[in-house]
């Protein structure tokens, strides 16, 4: 798909995080976003960004964890913007912790918002997409998804299954002009850690949320399969842990992420105890 102007493009996740920037990218390609995320207010205030740069805005108020209602949310969108022309599965919880403190809630509401949401969205405009003959979908996963993170179990889970799903869908539709994408990028500076005040581990390349949104934009014109924005020995981290997957491990332990992610689990739990007393 080289040309995404006038294409109608529904983004989960539009209202934080690296969704505005995907939005603002969108927008200076002369799409049609559709923004989807929980609050009105935020997805109103990205409204005058898109606009601005020659974008189509529209806001649509939808909690994507409730699977059931998916469908309601692919015909509300059919009716104010007409066909889906790309899907960009980008919402996403993250919520450290060691593993035995995850509740089942917490599992449930990660794995249902990062990998399941996505997975249904996709179902339902997929058969739209083929009988067209066009289409494209994004999954936003991580590179937690490629090495899991320490004290961030389910978000690698989600992830992980994020990419093995896009790999196994490109291949099905490899005979159809509908393409799949996963874009994976690495620490950014929309990341969790930095609201904690934490710097990054040690040689990791820390992407501007701008980079990825380029980034996306790239691979549904170019119908890339896999897009990874970490540097080079991250990318060499990830072709070895596969075979040897305690040399990883050292490396995370090396580098300071595992400890980066046990103060991040700390202090996400101290910050809730804090806001339920």
């Amino acid at each position: 798909m080289k040309n995404l102007a006038g294409k109608t493009v529904v983004l989960t996740g539009a209202a934080g995080g690296i969704g505005v920037f995907i939005a603002r990218a969108l927008a200076k390609e002369k799409a049609t976003v559709v923004g989807v995320s929980r609050s009105q207010e935020k997805l109103e205030n990205i409204r005058a960004e898109v606009e601005v740069v020659g974008g189509t805005y529209i806001s649509i108020p939808f909690d994507i964890s409730k699977l059931e209602e998916l469908p309601l949310l692919v015909q509300q969108i059919n009716q104010q913007a007409g066909r889906i022309d790309v899907l960009i599965n980008n919402a996403a919880i993250e919520k450290y912790r060691p593993f035995q403190n995850y509740s089942l809630n917490d599992i449930q509401s990660i794995l249902i918002t990062n990998l399941l949401a996505g997975m249904e969205l996709t179902r339902l405009v997929l058969p739209s997409m083929l009988e067209r003959n066009s289409g494209h979908i994004v999954n936003i996963s991580s590179g937690s998804g490629k090495k899991g993170a320490p004290y961030n179990s389910i978000y690698s889970a989600s992830k992980a299954g994020l990419i093995m799903w896009t790999d196994a869908m490109r291949q099905e539709l490899i005979d159809t002009n509908v393409g799949v994408s996963v874009v994976c990028p690495g620490y950014t500076k929309a990341g969790m850690y930095l609201k904690f005040g934490l710097p990054a581990p040690k040689l990791a390349r820390v992407s501007e949320p701008k980079t990825v949104a380029i980034a996306v934009i790239d691979a549904i014109k170019n119908n890339k399969a896999e897009v990874i924005l970490d540097g080079l020995l991250t990318r060499l981290l990830f072709s070895n842990v596969q075979l040897f997957p305690e040399f990883g491990d050292a490396i995370y332990r090396w580098i300071g992420l595992t400890n980066l992610n046990q103060t991040c689990a700390e202090n996400q739990m101290l910050a809730e105890r804090r806001s339920h007393q």
